[in-house]
C-alpha cells in the first residue's frame, strides 16, 4: 500500500470536504470527486471535466486508489460466484456474489480470520490475523462489480470475522457505500450479522443509518448455545434477546434471526418449540439455513422434510419464517463455508 498517500476508499464524504476546505477549496467539489470514482469509475483527474484547473493541478500525488485483487474466481452452477482476494500485505480473503431477481448481492467479509470460534463454521478454523479496513471493505465491491460490469446492489456483512468485533471500520464503511455520491447502495440494502456482541448491537442501535441487523442465533436455549457457539458464555441469550428488542425499540426495524438447522442438534420440534417461546411477542423474522457440510467437522444438514416440520412449527406460533434456499455450496461459498485460505 502506498502509505504516503490519502487512502481514498477508505475516506468519507465528510473527510473528504474536510480535506479541501482546509486547502482553500470548495465542501461541495468533495461531491464532485465522489461522483467521478464511483459513479464513473474514473480516477484520472485530468479527465473529471467540472472541476477547476486549480483543483486538477492539486490533486495528482493525494490519493491511492488500491483496492484488493482478485486472484481466484470460482462460479457455481447457480452462477453465486466466490473470489479470492489478495490484499496489499498478502492476506487473502473471500466474498461471495449472489444474483436475484432484485439485484447483485455481495457477502462482504471484515476480517482476516475469525475468533469467535462457533463450532460448525469454517472461518473459525484460522484465528483473527487482523481487521479490514473500510477501504478493504469498499475494495471487495469495487472489485467484484469492476470484474462482472454490473452494479452490486445489496450487502452483507456476513463473510468472514465477526463485523461487531471491527465496529468503527465496518460503521464507516456503511456510511461510505450508503453514500448517494458514491456507491448509493440504501440503507434497508445493507445487512450487518453478529453473533451478539450486546454492547454493539446497543451501539448500533443507536447509529443514525439504518441499515439491517441480523442475529446468528442457531440455538434455542444457552445450554446448546454455548456448546455451539463460545461467544454465548459471555453474552447469553437473555442478554441478546433484550438487546435486539431495545434495538427494535430505537429504530422501529426488525431483527433477523439466523438458524443454521444442525441435524440432530437442533433441528428437532421440540427446539422450534422453545425457538418460538423465546421469540415470541418480537417483531422479528426468522431465517433457516441448511447447514452446508465442512469437511473438518462432524455435522449433517437437516432434511427437508424435518425442516419443513420446524418451519410449520414456528409458524403455527406466529413467527415469521423462511427455509433459505441454498446457493454455492458446490464452490465452497454458501454460509459457513468460506475460509481464510493458504497464501498463493
Amino acid at each position: 500500500m502506498t502509505t504516503n498517500l490519502l487512502d481514498f476508499y477508505g475516506m468519507s464524504l465528510a473527510e473528504l470536504e474536510e480535506f479541501l476546505v482546509d486547502n482553500g477549496f470548495k465542501s461541495y467539489n468533495a461531491s464532485q470527486i465522489y461522483d467521478w470514482v464511483y459513479q464513473k469509475g474514473l480516477t484520472d483527474v485530468n479527465e473529471m471535466s467540472n472541476l477547476s484547473k486549480a483543483l486538477r493541478a492539486f490533486l495528482p500525488g493525494k490519493f491511492h486508489f488500491e483496492f484488493p485483487v482478485i486472484a481466484e474466481e470460482h462460479i457455481s452452477q447457480d452462477d453465486t460466484r466466490k473470489y479470492l482476494l489478495k490484499l496489499h500485505d498478502g492476506h487473502l480473503i473471500e466474498t461471495v456474489l449472489m444474483r436475484h431477481n432484485y439485484g447483485n448481492s455481495l457477502c462482504v467479509t471484515s476480517q482476516v480470520g475469525c475468533n469467535m470460534g462457533c463450532a460448525f463454521c469454517a472461518s473459525g478454523l484460522k484465528k483473527r490475523q487482523r481487521n479490514l479496513l473500510p477501504s478493504e471493505l469498499v475494495g471487495q465491491i469495487i472489485a467484484v462489480s469492476n470484474r462482472i460490469i454490473e452494479r452490486i446492489s445489496h450487502v452483507v456483512v456476513m463473510g468472514t470475522g465477526e463485523p461487531f468485533d471491527n465496529y468503527d471500520n465496518v460503521i464507516k464503511f456503511i456510511r461510505i457505500i450508503n453514500e448517494n455520491k458514491g456507491l448509493a447502495i440504501g440503507q434497508r440494502h445493507i445487512t450487518v450479522s453478529t453473533c451478539g456482541i450486546v454492547p454493539m448491537i446497543l451501539k448500533y442501535a443507536d447509529e443514525p443509518i439504518r441499515s439491517n441487523l441480523a442475529i446468528s442465533l442457531h440455538a434455542p436455549n444457552n445450554l446448546l448455545r454455548s456448546e455451539l457457539m463460545p461467544i454465548n458464555r459471555k453474552y447469553p441469550l437473555e442478554n441478546v434477546i433484550a438487546a435486539c428488542e431495545e434495538y427494535f425499540a430505537k429504530t422501529s426495524r426488525r431483527v433477523t434471526y439466523e438458524y443454521i438447522l444442525l441435524e440432530g442438534v437442533n433441528d428437532l420440534e421440540e427446539h422450534a418449540t422453545e425457538l418460538s417461546k423465546l421469540l415470541q411477542g418480537q417483531n422479528c423474522y426468522v431465517n433457516l439455513i441448511p447447514y452446508n457440510q465442512v469437511n473438518e467437522f462432524q455435522y449433517k444438514s437437516t432434511d427437508l422434510d424435518r425442516a419443513m416440520r420446524f418451519v410449520d412449527v414456528l409458524m403455527k406460533r406466529k413467527i415469521n419464517v423462511t427455509l433459505r434456499k441454498e446457493q454455492g455450496s458446490d464452490i465452497q461459498a454458501a454460509c459457513g463455508q468460506l475460509r481464510l485460505k493458504n497464501p498463493l
